[in-house]
């Protein structure tokens, strides 16, 4: 193993994360591909896109609201314009920031009217500023936008295009900090499913689960719980992809999908279980499913390319779907960082069409899905691979070569029920004997039932 799992805190005594390099260095990646684009600047409303380029942060409460945006021109510094309060803590706790965080807000999701003129109001803030350096004519990349917004820049004579993909393509390969995050992130994750298989008995609900992860992550310094799948017994075919409150049964196969965020980088991260003993149908479909992580994990190294990663997957056909469009998401590859889903997405659906090149500094998650035999159990795991110089380093180490079997054993008179067994037993030869003497003594012969 290469890279470090360090405690949360900072100390004297040890070097730990550099957030100084980490700020420095994403703004560089992101300055550097604004100035090889066509774009004169680049204009973010996306909570990751800003945190990227400013290293601010309000609170995961605001996610959604596209309720602050930063204005990265070429050759200069990045300008935000967030909650007025919000602008001043910057100012006093943000130096790198300088004097360039500001008042400034849009139409927060259309709760302002359009007769407030909000989006006016940022428009003319991004039109003077574009002018002082002589850039208003220049295009003006938008990763994601309210449409006033968007109809209020055109209306500046600003010339709005497709800026996220510049975003995208410098969110790909990751920093030393920002990898030594992603492990400390899934580490989190390690130990919450640590309780989790020791929680897990006849009885619980799937809400009582991700309570009991959503504690245990944030106890160790987790800064959002974004979601926790929680999906057992005949909810797990088809996939859900959400949790509710169905009561965990002896039997059951179990699954879960953890994604939280530790100083913004995120986890997406699956393991399955079953309760008290699983089944040869759910045996098997969990082997099928590991075969298949295991050998696209085994391909993932500099050089190689996401279409031959896809190639090793199977068909949507195979396990019950009829297009790849409709098995989308149960056997894929996505990079992972301040979002859940970053460049490069691997998939049957794109990446035979549009393969992409494995570099090192990438960090993917493979997850994997098959259905069992029986028609409502399924198996789906998941690993977070960072790509190295030489191959690649697996962060998520909680284990799942095998199926593992929570709540057991259980005790009978004759010893541990075994662990893989079905639900309903076949019945024992006494009991074949006992039906057969019973059919051959009074049962009538099927010739005579209702003369």
């Amino acid at each position: 193993m290469s890279l470090k799992t360090y405690g949360t805190m900072a100390v004297d005594w040890e070097q730990r994360i550099d957030f100084d390099r980490l700020r420095r260095e994403r703004l560089a990646r992101i300055k550097a591909l604004l100035e090889k684009s066509s774009m004169g600047a680049v204009l973010c409303f996306d909570m990751n896109n800003v945190r990227y380029i400013t290293a601010t942060h309000i609170g995961t409460w605001a996610q959604d609201k596209i309720s602050r945006f930063t204005l990265l021109a070429r050759k200069d510094e990045p300008i935000l314009w967030d909650f007025g309060s919000a602008a001043r803590h910057h100012q006093l706790n943000c130096p790198w920031m300088g004097d360039r965080s500001r008042a400034g807000i849009p139409s927060m999701r259309g709760t302002m009217t359009p007769e407030m003129g909000r989006a006016e109001d940022v428009a003319k803030k991004i039109r003077i500023e574009l002018e002082m350096r002589g850039l208003h004519k220049e295009p003006l990349g938008v990763d994601v936008i309210e449409p006033p917004v968007m109809f209020a820049l055109q209306r500046e004579g600003i010339t709005v295009v497709d800026g996220q993909q510049l975003l995208s393509d410098a969110r790909e390969i990751k920093t030393q900090d920002e990898i030594t995050l992603l492990n400390m992130s899934a580490m989190m994750v390690d130990a919450a499913y640590y309780d989790l298989y020791k929680a897990m008995k006849p009885g619980m609900r799937e809400n009582e689960a991700v309570a009991l992860v959503a504690e245990r992550l944030y106890s160790l310094g987790s800064e959002y719980v974004e979601g926790v799948n929680a999906i057992s017994g005949e909810r797990c075919s088809p996939h859900p992809h959400v949790f509710s409150d169905r009561v965990l049964r002896p039997g059951d196969p179990v699954y879960y999908d953890i994604l939280h965020s530790y100083m913004g980088y995120r986890t997406c991260y699956y393991r399955t279980f079953a309760v008290g003993s699983a089944s040869r149908a759910l045996v098997d479909a969990y082997k099928r499913c590991r075969d298949y992580l295991d050998a696209s994990i085994a391909l993932i190294q500099p050089g190689r390319t996401t279409a031959e990663v896809a190639a090793v997957w199977p068909k949507a056909q195979e396990f019950g779907f009829p297009s790849e469009e409709a098995a989308f998401a149960l056997q894929m590859g996505h990079g992972i960082g301040l979002a859940i889903w970053e460049k490069p997405m691997i998939s049957r659906l794109v990446s035979f069409d549009h393969p992409h090149v494995i570099k090192p500094g990438m960090v993917f998650a493979l997850e994997t899905f098959w259905p069992s035999t029986d028609g409502w159990s399924a198996a789906r795991i998941e690993e977070e691979i960072v790509v190295t110089e030489t191959g690649h380093e697996v962060i998520t180490r909680f284990p799942a070569e095998e199926l593992l079997v929570a709540g057991a054993p259980f005790v009978t008179v004759s010893g541990n029920l075994p662990t893989v067994r079905e639900i309903e037993a076949a019945p024992n030869p006494q009991v074949v004997e006992l039906i057969a003497a019973a059919a051959r003594a009074e049962v009538p012969a099927p010739g005579k039932v209702g003369v």
